[in-house]
């Protein structure tokens, strides 16, 4: 989840590590505010014509972005569209239902619930209209001989490297390569901000805060939740109550949505972001920007698949989808006859004997929730999610998470604690959730949520809410595993995917990308 200053997207995931930004992963999809900035304009067509390229300015606040269109008419005169938000390089995102209506042209952006409505001049080089997607902001577009390439994105500094850093010392190493950011940076007391650290290595653990954190402070883990889903996926397959590739619709309400004529969403699609399902469905239109998912429930995501269907696109290919996740989730609470917060207990923190992480919060859990912030560090509300849950409604302490990827680090030394269905089978569900099963980009495949990077050994997740965000990783082969939890939301720095990084790289003997402001 990426929540830009300007609050004029919501959304709640991120997958980009700073790293790792290739094209089938962009930072795009989870929330971008689309900048949009004039240019050339080329010669008047002699018909007046919705097809090319457009580029505009949108205005929100201080924020002045640049995104261009490309409309393009296939063989059948259907038009389609693509935006690019060229100075976030984040290309290619698609729009829906592109149509020109006399001189009304009119598109969604469903991964982001954006719309465009415009109008287009005689001379069909302009077009003036509105962008809305929360608030209606004025959006003037211009036609373009070219398109126009991102804006690069700069190249991450690193720390040198060191000999890899014991766990007792590594506190120590973090004091000094955080020093600048606790002064003057992301961390600095005027921020609010907060960060809890739980690192596990060869069974030893350490939990240490900076800020405003404290050990047992908690935090929204945002997207992170989509890994606990896998896992409750996993359980429900060893307990013969799923099987991997049976269809979505099987699951749902009878009627929810017709079979389609040939190949549908299974479940492993959605667990491997390979369903063809947008970011976000395009009937999500939040009453409350500040909690946009607390009023999306059940029943409007049945209307959305009533509507888009479940047929799997030929060739589906990795493709991010908050809507993919917060599906399995319902769609496992419909199988299982639970809700989503109960089953995911049952299944997987009653089991590992996770006793702070929930979605509902006890009194006592309320008081330890720590305030967040947006990307501006001004104070953020807590999100509700309901029928998204198992994409991003998840909230836990650093211990907490701790205990979680340390179980998924070494899934034969868990002790399965309670007496509910989950515990007979918690180990075997997480060496089965860590099976790769699909590509993402050259060298980083997709388990069930989890990504594994070849290179470093590291499976990994992050998330963002609109006022944290998260990083998770383990490592089987070096037998070390970590989180990070902050609470402040992804911003254009990525905080805590740099810290998260940084660990992972300063227990490698790596160069640690740097943590300076």
């Amino acid at each position: 989840m990426h929540i830009p200053a300007s609050h004029v997207l919501s959304n709640f995931l991120h997958s980009v590590p700073v790293s790792f930004r290739w094209p089938a992963i962009t930072a795009a999809g989870a929330a971008i505010v689309f900048g949009l900035g004039l240019a050339n304009a080329q010669q008047p067509a002699a018909k007046p014509s919705a097809e090319g390229i457009w580029l505009g300015t949108l205005q929100a606040g201080a924020v002045s972005l640049r995104v261009q269109v490309t409309i393009k008419a296939d063989s059948g005169g259907q038009l389609t569209g693509a935006l690019d938000s060229l100075d976030q390089g984040s290309m290619g995102i698609p729009c829906a239902n592109v149509k020109l209506a006399g001189d009304d042209l009119t598109f969604d952006v469903p991964a982001v619930n954006g719309k465009y409505a415009g109008k287009l001049s005689a001379d069909g080089n302009t077009l003036a209209g509105t962008w809305s997607q929360h608030a209606p902001l004025a959006l003037n577009m211009t036609r373009q001989q070219s398109a126009l390439a991102a804006k690069p994105a700069p190249a991450p500094v690193y720390d040198p490297a060191m000999p890899p850093v014991a766990l007792a010392d590594l506190k120590g190493v973090l004091d000094r390569d955080l020093a600048e950011a606790l002064k003057s940076g992301e961390l600095a007391p005027a921020t609010g901000a907060g960060v809890a650290i739980g690192v596990v290595e060869q069974g030893v653990r350490q939990v240490f805060c900076y800020g405003a954190a404290k050990p047992d402070s908690i935090f929204e883990i945002g997207s992170i939740t989509k890994t606990f889903t896998g896992l409750v996926l996993a359980q429900m397959v060893a307990q013969g109550k799923v099987k991997l590739d049976e269809p979505v619709r099987e699951l749902l309400p009878p009627g929810t949505v017709a079979k389609p004529d040939g190949a549908e969403i299974r479940l492993v699609d959605l667990a491997t972001q390979r369903s063809g399902l947008p970011r976000l469905p395009d009937n999500f239109t939040p009453a409350d920007k500040d909690n946009p998912y607390a009023d999306y429930g059940a029943a409007n995501l049945y209307a959305f698949l009533l509507k888009h269907g479940v047929a799997l696109p030929a060739n589906a290919q990795y493709l991010y989808s908050n809507l993919g996740f917060g599906l399995l989730g319902q769609a496992l609470s419909d199988r299982a006859g639970l809700p989503y917060p109960e089953l995911l207990k049952q299944q997987v923190t009653g089991p590992l004997g996770m006793n702070d992480t929930s979605i509902a919060l006890t009194a006592d859990q309320q008081s330890r929730f720590i305030p967040g912030h947006d990307d501006s560090h001004k104070p953020a509300h807590a999100w509700d999610l309901v029928a998204m849950a198992g994409a991003g409604a998840i909230r836990s302490t650093a211990c907490d998470m701790l205990t979680f990827v340390q179980a998924n680090l070494h899934p034969e030394g868990v002790k399965p604690v309670g007496a509910s269905p989950g515990t007979a089978t918690v180990v075997q569900a997480l060496k089965f959730s860590h099976e790769l099963r699909a590509d993402i980009a050259p060298g980083v495949r997709i388990a069930l949520a989890w990504m594994y990077v070849a290179e470093s050994g590291n499976y990994w997740h992050n998330g963002a809410t609109g006022g944290y965000s998260s990083y998770a990783f383990f490592n089987p082969d070096k037998d070390y595993a970590g989180v990070v939890l902050l609470n402040t939301t992804f911003s254009e720095k990525n905080f805590a995917d740099r810290l998260g990084e940084h660990i992972s790289q300063r227990l490698a003997g790596k160069p640690a990308i740097s943590l300076a402001p």
